[in-house]
């Protein structure tokens, strides 16, 4: 289905935003170089010279630091500007965006942070692969993750396109090839510890900007005095209705749909699972999440307001906003920048706004294509093809994985197939049914197996590549366009069912019920697994560098009691073996 109310969400997207004034300007081009090389410098201060520094930071990062890095590696492109995007384009089902990516940290606070931790690997792969005791679960993990961080940064590299064009002028293909050069280069350089630093700082940079927009927008358009985040709603009853009915860009299904996926694929992300290696301790965990969600919320009770003031602000300067010769996509994914630009704010203000922008991209890239190195050279090479790897072997098949993986998403971000926000949505969708499911199995019922495992994973893994091949890959592949004809899926009944943008609706709990049902009807795992999974909910605290494992391995035999195979509270104390106990924040 068509998601945005204009023509944009149809076939390839129109590539530049005809309403922006892309032209060199010199003071915001001073700002964006300067804040570019601040993230060089500081991701050659923080240079990697070994995996545990590359991966998990050292697991030295503490709450309030890895809180803003969870925001900054959270609030991507298409949160700084997708998300605005779509709620301008598509009005009410926007909002399903908002709901979705909030909710997620709730259930990861709660069901996930702090067991993850304990839990004491490195990568996402990494904690499939050990704890369904299965080469290909986290070979099957690790390919996952790496088409997530592929198809995730497309949407970062077309961000960091678009505002690039704003700033410097040029063309797209020229500022999508030069911001992701410069992305690749700190990131091989500097790895995890870097990155944190990085973007801490990012995260600073990306909300006093998009704030700063918001109030001098709103201030001077006359929109709002001090509350934008409440006060734009007496904007609405002036705006399209195409902005402010419910369902009006789309049916009810598709909002829960969209908002389900958005929320287990939250939980699912590679990328956002590894900020929880990085901390202490698990009281650390639980508290940078806390952290987390609060940096993140500020942007996302604003975003709204944001759309509504851009809207406003274009169907009076512009031209109309919906229907043929309405905004476009491209349009649409930096329609913060336009609004600013219309409000007819200083040139080096509206650049500030831009930079926030570029600096949200680069942080999540920074995140995602260190998920996906990790899967590379931790998971892939050194687990399955060559367990005798040295560190500088590792090292050295991360860094080409982030030089290749960023050659690919910038060829791709050429000619995106999607709004920012949309390809975002295709990568949780994704997470949701692979990977989210592992790790709450995993963690939360001891018998699951690898049977199990690998039956799921396959089986969500087929459920998102069809969606995708049924709605997305049409518009590009021209017998694939003869077959899905004007209604844009190959099989229609299968996109009701299965949305691309939201498949996990339906598909997540089957995969829950394929891997409940394999692993009853297989042998149990081994008790030395079960015994970990207990471990992963004791209530006593583990030293800074031990895992579940390690501690699961010294217990002296102490074992959780169970019901039903479920794990609860085991009494550990033992468990420590005379190790100190961290330092909490």
């Amino acid at each position: 289905m068509t998601l945005a109310a204009g023509p944009a969400a149809v076939g390839p997207l129109q590539l530049l935003p005809d309403a922006l004034n892309a032209s060199f300007k010199l003071v915001p081009a001073i700002m964006v170089s300067a804040m570019l090389l601040l993230f060089l410098g500081i991701g050659y201060a923080f240079r990697v010279a070994d995996t545990e520094d590359l991966w998990v930071a050292g697991r030295s990062i503490g709450n309030v630091e890895n809180g803003m890095a969870i925001g900054a590696n959270w609030m991507s492109a298409a949160s700084y500007l997708g998300m605005a995007a779509l709620i301008a384009l598509s009005g009410y089902y926007g909002l399903a965006f908002v709901v979705g990516w909030s909710t997620g940290y709730f259930i990861l606070l709660i069901f996930l942070a702090a067991q993850m931790r304990r839990f004491g690997k490195y990568t996402a792969p990494d904690f499939v692969g050990d704890r369904f005791d299965s080469d290909a679960a986290r070979a099957i993990a690790a390919l996952t993750t790496i088409l997530i961080g592929f198809v995730y940064s497309v949407g970062q590299a077309r961000g960091m396109g678009l505002v690039g064009i704003y700033v410097f002028g040029g063309d797209y293909v020229t500022m999508v090839v030069l911001l992701m050069g410069i992305t690749v280069g700190y990131l091989a350089l500097s790895g995890m510890l870097g990155a944190t630093k990085n973007m801490a700082v990012q995260y600073v940079i990306l909300i006093v900007a998009f704030l700063a927009g918001l109030y001098a927008v709103g201030w001077t358009q006359g929109y709002s005095t001090v509350a934008p985040q409440i006060e734009y709603g007496a904007l609405l009853s002036q705006l399209d209705s195409e902005f402010t009915e419910p369902f009006a860009t789309g049916g009810v299904y598709i909002w829960v749909a969209t908002a389900f996926s958005l929320i287990v694929g939250t939980c699912g992300l590679p990328h956002v699972l590894v900020r929880f290696y990085t901390v202490e301790s698990e009281r650390t965990a639980r508290w940078s999440t806390v952290w987390g969600l609060f940096f993140i919320c500020l942007l996302y009770l604003s975003a709204p307001a944001f759309a509504a003031f851009g809207t406003d602000l274009y169907a009076e300067n512009v031209g109309e906003v919906y229907g043929a010769n309405g905004m476009s996509g491209a349009e649409g994914d930096v329609i913060v920048v336009i609004a600013s630009q219309l409000a007819n704010l200083p040139t080096w203000f509206v650049g500030l706004v831009a930079a926030g922008g570029i600096a949200a991209a680069i942080a999540t890239t920074a995140g995602l294509f260190i998920a996906a190195s990790s899967a590379a050279a931790h998971d892939i090479y050194t687990n399955i093809v060559n367990p005798d790897a040295s560190q500088r072997q590792q090292l050295l098949v991360g860094r080409a994985t982030i030089i290749g993986l960023g050659a690919i998403v910038t060829l791709v971000a050429l000619d995106p197939p999607a709004l920012v926000g949309e390809l975002v949505a295709y990568a949780f969708s994704l997470a949701g049914l692979v990977l989210f499911p592992m790790f709450f199995l995993g963690l939360w019922w001891e018998n699951a197996n690898r049977q199990g495992a690998l039956a799921g994973m396959t089986t969500g893994l087929l459920i998102w590549f069809a969606a995708i091949v049924n709605e997305v890959l049409p518009a590009y592949v021209g017998f694939l366009a003869d077959a899905a004809g004007e209604s844009g899926a190959i099989v229609p009944l299968y996109a009701d069912v299965f949305p691309a943008i939201g498949a996990a609706l339906a598909g997540t709990p089957v995969v829950f019920a394929v891997t409940i049902l394999v692993s009853m009807a297989t042998a149990e795992p081994d008790e030395e697994i079960k015994r970990i999974v207990r471990q992963c909910h004791s209530p006593e605290p583990m030293g800074q560098q031990q895992s579940a494992e390690e501690v699961a391995a010294t217990d002296g035999g102490t074992d959780a009691v169970t019901d039903g195979g479920t794990a609860v509270e085991a009494d550990a104390g033992d468990a420590a073996d005379g190790t100190t106990e961290p330092t909490e924040d």
